[in-house]
């Protein structure tokens, strides 16, 4: 997609065909720059505004992967709410509680909003029963804004940690089943950074129940089993990488795929900027973002020997600082586009119920009420469940074959006293049933 302006675009920010659209520079965009950069830019923005009023995920899809992203917060706090489905109708709208049409009605969409999750449009809240995580809820936060914001005073940052606390005591309490992790404190970090106070509660709360809820079951099964698709993409791409990988297991992948690497990636700016690609695109694309990574550090991870594997595992498990955002986002969709995630062999053995399935598309994604996250998650936690079980089990089985086998040994003997004296190769007989107990 092109940002070349179809209007002429001032120095003011204001269309002179068109002047009641006024628009500040994008943040970070100097207007004494040169004037068709600064064009570009300002002729983006309007792209992105325009995309947000009428609610166009395919729009916003493909400005988020492109240069630069969302440009700036101002935007950004236009652009997620949409592509989370809890926008403001109108992107000059100050009423955050009018719900955009992306596919269903804005009525159908608020009648949800309110039915699913009781109170969510009061502040009520901070009645509800206390939820079992909040005690680590509270160690987080308190070792929350390291890298960013760092302009800002102790006593801001105190303001800060004490906004965070609530987002995330918050979103907990209203739907008590979800599970914190660590590092669901730099994902909401991030949020209260870019969106406005009356649009985070809401965005935090889809983001968790429809795109990061396999990270908030009991046990962390279903996010290890999005990271058995990382050899299965080198594979396709890089045979032999994937190979020098293959005694080295991906669990390196778990701290950047679990915290949208929020809890990696230092830099304000550039965690915004991702945080744009990975909200406009499937789920599962942050796993390919991941395998870009690996395959870019290539020439670095043959220096060491595969006979090393957990040097290996050192390595990638740290992301190289500082990362090429643009060009890693670019990459990455190419690399989802040549090999799907329904070309790889483990994308079978991820539940119909996880949001690399249920997210798999974002529009879909986008029309998806708190209720339905509720189900698929309580879908995964029975499939939880039942593995849990069957693994048990299988051990308690293991456990008590000895015994097993001394009960079939006394059985065969007897057997063995009758038809020995009728048939000499009863003993073939038995020798063959031993080895299939064995």
């Amino acid at each position: 997609m092109s940002w070349e302006p179809a209007l002429i675009v001032d120095k003011q920010g204001k269309d002179p065909q068109h002047h009641s659209m006024p628009i500040e520079a994008p943040e970070g965009v100097n207007p004494s720059q040169d004037a068709g950069t600064y064009e570009k830019t300002v002729a983006k923005s309007l792209v992105i505004i325009d995309a947000c009023s009428r609610g166009d995920i395919d729009d916003l899809k493909k400005l988020a992967v492109s240069e630069g992203g969302f440009l700036s917060d101002a935007l950004r706090s236009r652009a997620w709410p949409v592509l989370l489905g809890v926008a403001p109708r109108n992107a000059n709208s100050s009423d955050s509680n009018d719900a955009v049409p992306t596919s269903r009605s804005a009525a159908e969409k608020q009648q949800s909003l309110s039915l699913e999750t009781p109170g969510i449009l009061d502040g009520e809240w901070a009645d509800l029963p206390r939820h079992q995580d909040e005690d680590q809820v509270r160690l987080d936060v308190d070792r929350s804004f390291i890298y960013y914001p760092n302009n800002q005073s102790q006593s801001q940052l105190d303001t800060k940690k004490r906004e965070l606390s609530d987002l995330i005591t918050e979103t907990l309490r209203r739907h008590p089943y979800l599970c914190y992790f660590q590092g669901y404190h730099d994902i909401c970090q991030v949020f209260l950074l870019v969106l406005p106070p009356e649009l985070r509660a809401g965005a935090v709360a889809h983001l968790s129940a429809l795109r990061i809820r396999d990270f908030m079951l009991p046990n962390l099964t279903p996010a290890i089993a999005q990271l058995r698709l990382i050899p299965d993409i080198l594979y396709a791409v890089d045979p032999a990488l994937c190979r020098h990988l293959s005694q080295t297991e991906p669990f390196f992948a778990l701290s950047g795929t679990l915290t949208m690497y929020a809890h990696d990636i230092q830099s304000y700016s550039s965690i915004a900027r991702l945080f744009d690609a990975l909200l406009a695109r499937e789920q599962v694309f942050s796993v390919y973002v991941f395998a870009q990574i690996v395959l870019n550090r290539r020439a670095e991870l043959f220096d060491t020997p595969d006979t090393e594997p957990e040097m290996l595992h050192s390595i990638l498990s740290k992301l190289p600082q500082p990362l090429d955002l643009d060009a890693l986002i670019t990459d990455a969709a190419s690399l989802f586009h040549r090999h799907p995630p329904e070309a790889l062999r483990s994308w079978r053995g991820i539940s119909s119920a996880s949001v690399m399935k249920t997210a798999r598309d974002v529009k879909v994604c986008a029309a998806q009420t708190l209720d339905d996250g509720h189900r698929f998650f309580e879908r995964q936690l029975r499939e939880l469940q039942w593995a849990e079980k069957r693994e048990w089990m299988l051990k308690t089985a293991w456990a008590y074959r000895r015994p097993a086998r001394g009960v079939a040994l006394a059985v065969l003997v007897g057997i063995a006293a009758v038809y020995l004296r009728k048939s000499p190769t009863a003993w073939a007989y038995l020798a063959a049933v031993w080895s299939r107990l064995g």
